[in-house]
């Protein structure tokens, strides 16, 4: 008992100290045009560690420095056209959130469209074999089968 009571505070500590630290990024640049900008563009860079999310919702340390390059090169006067295909070039279409339709990005667009009709092509066959294994089972089987099905509806009515 005393030790899931040590727990318990151990955790309750743990959350609160985490939550007194976290707080909202703030804006870096003073120019805010500038800020939306970056927000704009690394709104559209998928985050190489989390994969799941743009640079811009990211905290991930790898996020922060690609965020930080993109302010630069907005400072130097790069488009954001510039700024995406250097983005490309260096890390390739994934760090794209929304990556074009090529060739190289097919299997990424139409994968899981290709395994959903996999799956439901397996599940058909699957599901046809079932009725087929059932209509090739012996007339004793099926009598017995038949016997057990009758039984077990006959206990029923009775309850």
């Amino acid at each position: 008992m005393r030790k899931i009571f040590l727990g318990c505070i151990l955790a309750i500590l743990t959350s609160i100290s985490t939550s007194i630290y976290a707080d909202e990024a703030k804006s870096v640049a003073a120019d805010p045009v500038l800020e939306q900008r970056v927000h704009a563009i690394t709104e559209e860079l998928r985050c190489l560690v989390c994969q799941n999310q743009t640079i811009a919702d990211s905290h991930a340390d790898l996020a922060i420095d690609l965020k930080n390059q993109v302010r630069e090169k907005l400072a130097q006067g790069m488009s954001d056209k510039d700024i995406l295909d250097y983005m490309v070039q260096r890390y390739g279409d994934f760090v794209l959130y929304r990556p074009p339709v090529k060739s190289t990005t097919w299997l990424l667009w139409f994968g899981p469209f290709l395994l959903m009709l996999g799956g439901l092509a397996f599940l058909a066959w699957k599901l046809s074999r079932r009725e087929s294994d059932v209509a090739d089972l012996p007339a004793a089987e099926m009598q017995r089968a038949a016997e057990l099905l009758g039984a077990s509806s006959e206990t029923k009515e009775s309850l």
